[in-house]
């Protein structure tokens, strides 16, 4: 099973890809790492943004989605671009889609001492660590 764990920030997915290999989950090097909404407000860019997502899913043969949970109010709230993200992520066919608190991903990230691929980058973190949780449950 591939896991393709998810962060939204702003207006872009942040994507890492992981895979359980002899029990433990193993980063997947992919050339995307992250898709973009521009310009929410048009419907061309939405639809976009949403094949562009169905085209990596597909292409990758990603059957899972983990996408970690925005605030919906406060100081840390998410923004409306944000949510509008996970809406189209959330509709696409073929994918499972699971929403982690960060609490969830953090606890763990702790409890399975997940480590943290040399090839990814900084901004991939949270989403490696989102994957890493779906992948450590269902086994």
């Amino acid at each position: 099973m591939k896991v393709c764990g998810i962060e939204i920030k702003g207006s872009e997915a942040l994507l890492a890809v992981a895979t359980l290999e002899a029990g433990a989950p193993a980063h997947l090097a992919l050339g995307t790492k992250k898709i973009a909404l521009e310009d929410d407000d048009l419907a061309d860019n939405v639809k976009a943004f949403a094949r562009q997502a169905r085209q990596f899913f597909s292409d990758n043969a990603i059957t899972h989605l983990a996408i970690k949970k925005r605030s919906k109010k406060g100081e840390f709230a998410g923004g409306p671009t944000t949510f509008k993200i996970e809406g189209i992520l959330q509709l696409l066919d073929g994918c499972e889609v699971q929403l982690l608190s960060p609490q969830t991903v953090s606890a763990q990230a702790k409890k399975h001492a997940i480590e943290l691929p040399a090839g990814l980058n900084k901004y991939q973190h949270e989403a490696y660590k989102c994957a890493c949780a779906v992948l450590l449950k269902a086994r």
